[in-house]
């Protein structure tokens, strides 16, 4: 037996999670049921550490309120941690209170789970004038993100979203929705009053390939059939299709039951007309955005004035190539809603063009492309920001696997004592939070929402929680 499988055998095997969103829980919980552990070949001992005092990451500060599946998996995420046999530590951010050399010698094994938060950059002229947004902020902005600003300019009339994913409908739902819909979810109070006050009338958004070619889900897409007030609205002549368009429709059940919503919708549409809706959301293919300008008022700078667009024909691969027709949209506001990309790390090599870290499996890579020892990644990190939150298990599966079979040949940790790691916390003075401090913040925001559903203001609105968005009000309320 080496020195390391001695070392390890007689104690459980130390891991390290860092990010407690879908993929650092998965991880965990596939660890902790593996087939090893079940027969008793070894012990684990997991912790969960996160940058944000609560856990579930991408669920809490990722998704718009008002999607109703998203509830069922707090609850299977809750269910894993409240087992109580993996230890939760929140409000600790890695580089900064924790390095890579305390992880190491604290534990065998550590796997980097952190996501992918930031949104991807788009290069054409006028992307940073005033009232040109990324996605991802105003994400963060609605889903009372604690490290972002409470304000936000909600101001234009009418606005552009580029993006043909379910965060370009989930952003364009949340800016046409009436603000009192919202009152049924855990929006925070500053929120629901942004969107209340928003003058909003037409929010548009364009894709860059055709209707078959659509990257969001069929849920997505009837849920915004579901907003009050809010007319749908598309354009024949974005209803193009190739040959590959045709094959897809017929050999995907997903796409067929998309396009048909959408040429259903399209009928209705031009049907007999009813009472108009005071909002209204506007779909558009087959349009690549060119520029964003100003008005000619700041000489073409400051303020977001319009947009201009190429329009764009299929090229019977489902691809599509420019026409030289261009059209312009007055609009005051443009989000940018075209994917998300990682961040680096400290001390982990990182690709800057894919924005992940560097791996074979989750083993993650060094500079020469060897694995390193003991590390490991899993969820958007590992592969990118792409797929939809169930596809983070089979994420997790592969890199437990891999680090399974590595077991007997990690570097071991010099002190694998689990209080070691909360002594080093103390010592350092960090404010970290636990699964308990969690069911407190948890119960204090459920709290909040029944005594606002209890309220003379709430009219029969009936609200589950009030999401706390301070970090310091969280840690006081977690650390009571």
């Amino acid at each position: 037996m080496s020195n390391t499988a001695e070392s390890t055998a007689k104690r459980p095997l130390r891991v390290a999670i860092v990010g407690a969103g879908p993929a650092g829980v998965y991880a965990a919980d596939i660890l902790t049921k593996s087939n090893e552990v079940k027969d008793g070949d070894f012990e684990v001992s997991i912790d969960l550490f996160e940058a944000y005092p609560a856990p579930y990451g991408l669920i809490r500060y990722g998704v718009a309120p008002d999607h109703p599946r998203i509830k069922g998996i707090v609850n299977a995420l809750h269910k894993v941690l409240d087992r109580g046999d993996i230890r939760f530590l929140g409000n600790v951010t890695y580089g900064r209170d924790l390095t890579l050399h305390d992880f190491r010698a604290f534990y065998d094994a550590v796997i980097f789970s952190t996501g992918a938060i930031k949104d991807a950059d788009m290069d054409i002229p006028g992307i940073d004038l005033e009232g040109s947004f990324g996605a991802a902020d105003f994400v963060s902005w609605y889903d009372g993100h604690p490290d972002v600003p409470r304000d936000w300019p909600l101001d234009a009339k009418e606005i552009a979203v580029i993006g043909n994913g379910n965060v370009a409908l989930d952003v364009a739902r949340m800016l046409v929705k009436h603000a009192d819909e919202l009152l049924v979810t855990e929006i925070p109070d500053n929120v629901y009053q942004g969107l209340k006050n928003s003058p909003v009338t037409d929010v548009h958004v364009f894709g860059r390939r055709g209707p078959a070619q659509v990257k969001f889900t069929p849920l997505e897409l009837r849920e915004l059939s579901h907003a009050r007030d809010v007319d749908i609205v598309l354009y024949p002549e974005d209803f193009e299709f190739d040959e590959a368009s045709d094959d897809a429709i017929r050999s995907n059940n997903q796409t067929k039951t998309m396009v048909n919503t959408m040429t259903n919708w399209l009928v209705e549409e031009h049907a007999e007309a009813e009472q108009p809706s005071s909002r209204r959301l506007h779909l558009h293919f087959l349009h690549s955005p060119v520029e964003i300008y100003g008005s000619d008022s700041d000489g073409g700078s400051g303020h977001v004035a319009g947009i201009k667009f190429e329009r764009m024909q299929l090229d019977g691969t489902g691809n599509v190539k420019g026409t030289g027709e261009f059209i312009d949209y007055p609009v005051q506001a443009v989000y940018r809603a075209i994917g998300y990309h990682g961040s680096a790390l400290d001390e982990l090599e990182y690709d800057a063009k894919r924005g992940v870290i560097p791996n074979e499996g989750g083993r993650v890579l060094d500079a020469d492309g060897n694995a390193v020892p003991g590390i490991y990644t899993t969820g958007w990190i590992k592969r990118g920001p792409v797929g939809l939150i169930g596809h983070t298990k089979g994420d997790a599966l592969e890199t437990i696997g891999f680090l399974l079979e590595d077991r007997l040949t990690l570097p071991p940790a010099q002190n694998p004592d689990p209080q070691a790691i909360i002594d080093l916390l103390e010592e350092r003075g960090i404010e970290y939070t636990t699964w308990e401090g969690w069911n407190k913040l948890n119960a204090h925001e459920a709290a909040l929402g029944a005594s606002w559903t209890e309220s003379a203001a709430s009219d029969g609105v009936v609200r589950e929680r009030i999401k706390v968005v301070p970090r310091e009000e969280m840690i006081q309320i977690s650390r009571a």
